[in-house]
């Protein structure tokens, strides 16, 4: 399928983690020092917004109630990327150090530091402290060459729909003559809205696709935001390493209401105004790009996990 081209190589993902676990991370530990210093290779003041926006953590008190210490933290069953992309990072600091790591979609602040993939967007956020996790799934990018006038004037969406409010959508405009829509996933109580899925590549053939949020953030809006066509959400709630708190609404995305109600006005009005849609792809395809740089993410990475340690007491530096 064309899907595939789009995603991560998991074979290449599991070899290069395991061979992690197999190299003795003293190396990694005497490293950990340059690789911090690093920073000054990048522009420091972008650095420096990038951690303290992942990491809010300043004034902590304790008790804190650490979940491990990371010379305990070893492959779970079932969350195995989750565990891997922090293993990238956390190998490089002293075993004696304590974390509390809470994976898969979270959606509400931890009572104590936490590392997480997700959270609500809020500024009352400082105890979930957020890693690029399970990026082999969520980190997907595109190259689309069909530039957006040469697209469909319509809007689609496939998905898994799960939450009431993906299936409020489906409610509204399944049958729209603006929209192809629809869920992929059975329901054991009825399958109205089921339809054939589409890859990537399918999908990229219209000039909006819809961007809905699941459990916590959606999926897609990465490698929608990296092509020539234009996410379709409502203001985001929830935030990973892809900072969707700082996205601006009809300059990243366009902007929905949360009831949707506002959809039809909204296509009708980029599909006339195509030099302010084709701003809007420019604009995503350049916020995306900053998340390109693997170096950069990997010392933005680090910084993190040593600013968690720092303000959690747990050692100067």
């Amino acid at each position: 399928m064309a899907n595939r081209k789009y995603k991560n190589n998991r074979p290449i993902y599991y070899a290069r983690a395991i061979l992690r676990e197999l190299l003795p991370d003293y190396f990694c530990r005497i490293q950990l020092r340059s690789k911090l210093e690093k920073q000054t290779d990048f522009d420091i003041e972008y650095i420096q917004k990038r951690l303290n926006y992942y990491c809010k953590l300043e004034n902590c008190k304790p008790p804190f109630n650490f979940q491990i210490q990371l010379s305990e933290f070893k492959i779970p069953p079932k969350i195995r990327a989750y565990y891997f992309d922090s293993y990238e990072y956390t190998r490089f600091f002293n075993k004696n150090l304590r974390a509390t790591f809470l994976p898969g979609d979270i959606i509400y602040v931890p009572d104590f530091p936490t590392i997480v993939k997700s959270r609500p967007i809020s500024d009352l956020n400082a105890n979930s402290v957020i890693l690029n996790l399970d990026k082999i799934r969520h980190f997907i990018f595109v190259s689309d060459k069909t530039q957006f006038a040469d697209k469909k004037d319509m809007l689609v969406g496939r998905g898994a729909v799960t939450q009431s409010h993906r299936k409020r959508f489906l409610e509204l405009y399944f049958n729209h003559p603006l929209c192809n829509i629809g869920q992929v996933n059975h329901d054991n109580r009825e399958d109205k809205y089921l339809v054939e899925k589409m890859t990537i590549d399918e999908q990229l053939d219209y000039k909006f696709i819809l961007s809905l949020e699941g459990n916590d953030v959606a999926t897609n809006l990465k490698w929608i935001m990296s092509s020539s066509s234009l996410a379709v959400m409502p203001r985001p709630k929830y935030e990973t390493w892809f900072m969707e708190g700082t996205l601006v609404p009809n300059y990243h995305y366009i902007l929905i209401k949360d009831d949707y109600s506002d959809l039809e006005e909204r296509l009708k009005y980029y599909i006339k105004n195509t030099a302010e849609a084709r701003e809007i792809v420019r604009n995503a395809n350049e916020y995306v790009n900053q998340f390109r740089n693997k170096k950069r993410e990997d010392v933005i990475s680090l910084l993190v996990l040593d600013k968690y340690f720092r303000k959690t007491g747990q050692y100067n530096s």
